[in-house]
């Protein structure tokens, strides 16, 4: 039996509405609970003076490339650049080579993440088989495996009868929908968003209509459905009012926000630089007002990076054939102090409950607290450590981020999974 103190930090839990300076006790894989135990002897003492301490942080979109695709990234490198971000737990995509469309697919995920021993990963299941869009996917045979959600992202299923088979399957296993919300017909060939600077710049186009679209859809979907409904990387200003009357009617749907997305405008891709480059594409500077009200609100429930690793050849190629996405997992936590904290948008509880309990509460899983018996994943964060984010340090295989260069503060101090220390205290002389 090991027991491990943490003590003097300012421990934020929403799960609990708890804000307060103390101490926080874990037992093996379990946390005790928070507050003196004279009763208890510590193995091992931190001192988190000055520090955050925080349920580990979630993240339910993130592309880990394997199988099929381990030139951009594998579940160890993903799961090392999560703890490097102060993430303990990660909801990987299913669009994979092959597919994770099967039983077996998901329990690799399960068996290659516990090889790696880094963070925890929970795998999302695809709607349809291949993410064809033609035929649902085993979703019985994947719940089994492990599967916690089920999505084609990366594409939309554009099939209104097959999403609403599959809003009314997953109802029996209680598992949520996550669509990626785009109308294809009006994005074919889509460089970037569509309006003033990409007509400045001379690119084809892609209309927030292409979003809303689809949200509305999906929206009227699960409510004849009852199912479960989570919008992801809600990017258009017309999608956060969507899911905010959604909501009002007691339609069951969740929405996510990518950190790019309340940072970056379309105005970016002015220097033609494909790190800028994304599906959604950047909005505009309204669009970014929006998600941050969505936020503010609790229209928005999670906080996500669409984490999408491109090794670096793929992204050199010119703007247009370029892949869309960026990695994310490593500079989660200075954007959001930078964008939400700094400028008073959001407090400190209010970003740590997107990125903690409501994520888990989406995708049910039993993390994001600090609740006595719930597993010992824990992130403590310096939240004045200032520092310029480097792309060449990231422990992701790939190096695709639109960050690179800037001077930013908050970082990940120490990061416990299952109670294991896997990122030590910095300034020990040792990091992960």
């Amino acid at each position: 039996m090991t027991i491990l103190r943490i003590t003097n930090g300012r421990i934020i839990d929403p799960s609990q509405n708890l804000d307060e300076v103390g101490e926080l006790w874990l037992q093996d894989s379990r946390l005790l609970g928070i507050g003196p135990r004279p009763d208890l002897r510590a193995d091992r003492t931190i001192d988190a003076t000055g520090k955050i301490v925080s349920p580990g942080l979630i993240d339910i979109h993130v592309h880990l490339r394997e199988p099929g695709r381990e030139e951009d990234e594998t579940i160890a490198t993903g799961t090392a650049a999560a703890l490097a971000g102060g993430v303990t737990s990660v909801a990987c995509m299913p669009n994979t080579e092959p597919a994770l469309d099967s039983q077996a697919a998901a329990e690799f995920v399960y068996l290659q993440a516990e090889r790696a021993g880094n963070a925890n990963v929970f795998p999302i299941g695809a709607i349809t088989k291949g993410r064809e869009g033609k035929e649902l996917a085993e979703i019985g045979g994947l719940v089994k495996g492990g599967a916690v959600a089920f999505t084609d992202d990366g594409t939309p299923v554009m099939s209104a009868e097959i999403m609403r088979r599959a809003l009314e399957y997953c109802q029996m296993f209680d598992k949520p929908v996550m669509d990626h919300c785009e109308d294809l017909e009006l994005t074919r060939g889509g460089v970037m968003h569509e309006g003033f600077e990409s007509m400045r710049l001379g690119l084809r186009g892609m209309p927030a209509a292409a979003e809303e679209v689809m949200v509305h859809r999906d929206i009227a979907l699960a409510e004849i459905t009852g199912g479960r409904l989570h919008i992801l990387h809600v990017s258009t200003a017309g999608s956060v009012d969507l899911i905010r009357r959604a909501k009002e009617r007691g339609v069951k749907v969740t929405g996510e926000v990518c950190t790019h997305h309340f940072t970056l405008t379309d105005a970016c891709l002015r220097t033609f630089d494909s790190n800028f480059k994304m599906s959604p594409p950047l909005r505009t500077q309204a669009d970014v007002e929006a998600m941050i009200e969505g936020l503010k609100d609790g229209t928005l429930d999670a906080i996500v990076t669409d984490h999408a690793p491109h090794a670096p050849e793929k992204k050199m190629r010119e703007l247009d054939q370029a892949p869309n996405g960026i990695v994310g997992l490593e500079t989660l936590l200075p954007i959001c102090v930078v964008s939400l904290i700094e400028p008073g948008h959001l407090t400190w509880p209010q970003v740590i409950e997107r990125r903690t309990i409501k994520p888990a509460q989406i995708i049910g899983i039993d993390r994001g607290t600090l609740k006595p018996g719930a597993p010992a994943d824990v992130t403590i964060i310096d939240p004045q450590a200032e520092w310029t984010i480097d792309c060449q340090k990231f422990r992701s295989k790939s190096r695709n981020s639109p960050f690179g260069g800037w001077k930013v503060r908050g970082r990940a101090w120490c990061v416990i999974v299952n109670g294991a220390v896997k990122v030590e205290p910095e300034g020990n002389g040792y990091r992960v």
